[in-house]
């Protein structure tokens, strides 16, 4: 199935720049593409998952770390969603579970290994959908949203990260 762009009505304005990330053949392929790219970051050296490029950022393991916990709040979403929930959903505070999350004191290996699994299952949840449950809508963070727009901000906030680790870690992958 194709899964076309969600419209701004879809999402909340803040999600858009994760969308713009996705190209047009859809989020599937990128998120797809992005286990090869964790995959890559279990090469990495121990001491450069440590690695923050400054005081206060998170360090290579807590970046990977938190886009495990956002990948499971936003399939956790998509599923209530497309299965036609509209109880509310709450929103977290990533900061916050940064600072109580083991990340930090994990391998690397095995924080890389959780996210590719995550991914997986998303990936297997994305695969079920079909036109009707990625059109369902519902209300996440206080905003209405759309399965399909999940989708698509699933895909964006991997890449964005993804990017701000090659651009402000030194982290190729």
């Amino acid at each position: 199935m194709t899964m076309t762009r969600p419209q701004p009505a879809e999402f909340a304005q803040f999600y858009a720049g994760y969308i713009s990330k996705v190209p047009d053949s859809g989020p599937a392929g990128l998120m797809k593409d992005q286990i090869a790219a964790f995959a890559r970051l279990k090469a990495l050296p121990e001491d450069k998952g440590n690695y923050a490029y400054a005081d206060g950022k998170w360090t290579v393991k807590e970046v990977i770390g938190h886009l495990a916990d956002a990948e499971r709040v936003f399939s956790y979403r998509l599923t209530r969603i497309a299965r036609g929930d509209q109880t509310p959903l709450a929103g977290f505070d990533e900061n916050a579970w940064a600072k109580s999350a083991p990340h930090g004191r994990r391998k690397l290996a095995d924080v890389v290994d959780e996210m590719m699994a995550i991914r997986r299952s998303t990936l297997a949840l994305v695969g079920s959908l079909d036109e009707t449950s990625i059109g369902n809508t519902g209300v996440a963070n206080n905003n209405p949203v759309s399965a399909r727009a999940i989708c698509w901000i699933l895909a964006g906030h991997t890449r964005h990260h993804l990017d701000i680790l090659a651009e402000r870690y030194g982290v190729e992958c």
